[in-house]
């Protein structure tokens, strides 16, 4: 989901692909596998998790997601409404004797990038959210996801492109999802805020954990924290490793903004399904990541 690449440049059909969001329920809801009653005993080790996750990763299945459960000991592989059964069988074959250890889950809508958060930004091209403000020393930032610093624009902050905010001061993506933009415009304001939300630090979350996030589409929605360390196949090669999974809706728009529970950062919008009337599943990048990447705070 995500509002970006609005004029012809190279990639631009494969990415406005990915963009395309189909609204739906998100159902978890297991799959039969063969010989599902004898492999749900067995117990895996970290290696042979480690393996099944690259064989997943090598049948290079677009609209999948997946982590370890440490409780089940399984590969938990989330699939959207565009796989196929036959993909799904494709993945199993990767994973060879291992299959057992993959448990799949279906979820409704297509996982897609997620461009806007907590206030909109604009480059010449698209439009995302500002994730968190934040320092070094007095030079002022904010972060936000990579897939929206791809290429390094310059940013504004409406789509008249009247009124300049900064250029892209780093971008990481594929692999990670998290850039940072200078702000260049002494005239802006750039509180430690999320809305009416003070940020005064940073962490990385837990399962279970409550979470809200906040996008320039969709405002403030809340939810949990489902996993950690989730890897997701956008398509196209843009694989992100090391995501955040959550029950927390989003929609186009909202790629870049903030996750935060308090007073705390935790993550910034990267990708998922569905949309916020019948519910989602949202990855978010972890923001202490990034904070560590580009060496800032908030404050």
């Amino acid at each position: 989901m995500r509002i970006k690449r609005t004029t012809p440049r190279s990639g631009l059909a494969r990415r406005a692909r990915l963009i395309a969001v189909t609204s739906g329920l998100v159902a978890a809801v297991a799959l039969t596998v063969p010989n599902a009653s004898a492999d749900q005993n067995l117990s895996y080790s970290a290696n042979q998790l480690s393996a099944v996750s690259e064989a997943v990763q090598g049948a290079d299945v677009a609209g999948t997601a997946w982590y370890v459960d440490p409780v089940t000991q399984k590969l938990v592989v989330t699939a959207d409404s565009t796989v196929s059964p036959a993909e799904i069988s494709q993945i199993k074959q990767e994973a060879g004797a291992n299959a057992g250890a993959i448990r799949v889950e279906r979820t409704s809508g297509r996982i897609n990038k997620l461009i806007a958060g907590g206030d909109a930004i604009y480059t010449s091209q698209w439009r995302c959210s500002a994730g968190f403000n934040v320092r070094s020393g007095s030079t002022y930032y904010f972060v936000t996801a990579g897939h929206c610093t791809e290429g390094s624009p310059a940013w504004y902050t409406s789509s008249s492109r009247t009124t300049s905010i900064g250029p892209t001061a780093g971008t990481s993506f594929p692999g990670n999802d998290y850039g940072i933009v200078r702000y260049s415009n002494t005239a802006l304001a750039h509180p430690g805020t999320v809305g009416s939300q003070d940020i005064t630090s940073a962490a990385n979350p837990t399962v279970g954990q409550t979470v809200t996030r906040r996008g320039s589409t969709t405002g403030i929605h809340s939810g949990r924290v489902t996993a950690l360390n989730a890897t997701v196949n956008y398509g196209g090669g843009d694989i992100v490793y090391g995501l955040i999974q959550t029950t927390v809706c989003a929609e186009p728009g909202d790629s870049g903004g903030p996750l935060y529970a308090g007073t705390t950062a935790l993550g910034l919008t990267s990708g998922g399904s569905g949309n916020c009337s019948s519910g989602g599943t949202t990855f978010f990048q972890p923001v202490v990541e990034a904070l560590n990447a580009y060496g800032v705070s908030v404050y």
